[in-house]
């Protein structure tokens, strides 16, 4: 198992504009990618929490160059205030 979680800082006017493209990368990720067990997104305010599970990973580096994702990706750069990203690997085995 291998856990993902990002936080966004969104620009309070473009939420409404990140939120529908981060619930299709979400979706995407969850329908299409076959070591992406599990994709939540979360929202307080102006921040998006993720926690993201993936077998291991190569199935996060795979989930990282996909279109959907780098399409995502693209599309939100200029909504973001700041991006936190952390992985963790499983230690239970």
């Amino acid at each position: 198992m291998f856990a993902v979680t990002v936080s966004f800082d969104i620009k309070a006017s473009r939420m409404e504009d990140f939120l529908p493209l981060m619930l299709a990368n979400a979706r995407a990720s969850r329908e299409s990618e076959p070591g992406c067990q599990q994709f939540d997104v979360c929202r307080k305010g102006d921040r998006i929490f993720l926690y993201e599970i993936y077998d291991d990973q190569a199935a996060f580096d795979a989930h990282l160059a996909t279109d959907h994702f780098l399409s995502f990706d693209a599309a939100v750069t200029d909504m973001v205030v700041e991006k936190r990203l952390e992985t963790y690997a499983s230690v239970i085995r």
